[in-house]
């Protein structure tokens, strides 16, 4: 287990059921898909997850922009689709401690300590995909790469898997 990871592991059930819970923040995913949706690709470009865990909303957002500048930037806006999978449907709570001087003496400790929604974030297992770039077969270097770096933004070990998409055409 890696230390400071607040929320990366988890043993209770999801907490997901926001008509409940008043307060809940909205997740920071502006879009989850970017790029050309019809676009005739040639190579599908997955991150996969190896360990069961929680991805925040702030780490898929920072996945997400971090892949499509890169990519947005060297391939141009209509040579790639990128999809993030997972939505963030798991809400994240705090029970917020005073840390001063004098603090002690200003809150309760854990008495009724539930907590208080701080955030959301996807609850992930081991094998599933959350990111996808599928690309013509010129940028497949390029979206190995955005890959790579959108991997290092999540807080999971992962891998990259590439899926040649032409194969699978020939087979139907």
């Amino acid at each position: 287990m890696r230390p400071a990871r607040c929320y990366t592991h988890f043993s209770s059930p999801p907490y997901t059921r926001k008509e409940y819970i008043p307060g809940v923040p909205q997740p920071k995913i502006s879009k989850f898909e970017m790029g050309d949706p019809h676009l005739d690709a040639d190579y599908v470009v997955k991150i996969v997850v190896l360990e069961d865990g929680q991805i925040r909303h702030n780490a898929l957002e920072a996945m997400r922009v971090s892949a499509h500048k890169i990519l947005s930037a060297k391939a141009g806006e209509n040579n790639f689709y990128l999809k993030v999978i997972r939505y963030p449907h798991h809400v994240i709570r705090e029970n917020k401690m005073m840390a001063f001087a004098g603090a002690d003496r200003l809150q309760d400790g854990m008495r009724l300590s539930f907590g208080k929604p701080i955030g959301t974030a996807a609850r992930v297992y081991k094998g599933y995909e959350i990111l996808e770039i599928r690309v013509k077969k010129e940028h497949l270097e390029l979206a190995k790469n955005a890959a790579k770096v959108a991997s290092s933004k999540i807080p999971l070990p992962s891998k990259i898997t590439i899926e040649s998409l032409a194969s699978q055409g020939n087979d139907v």
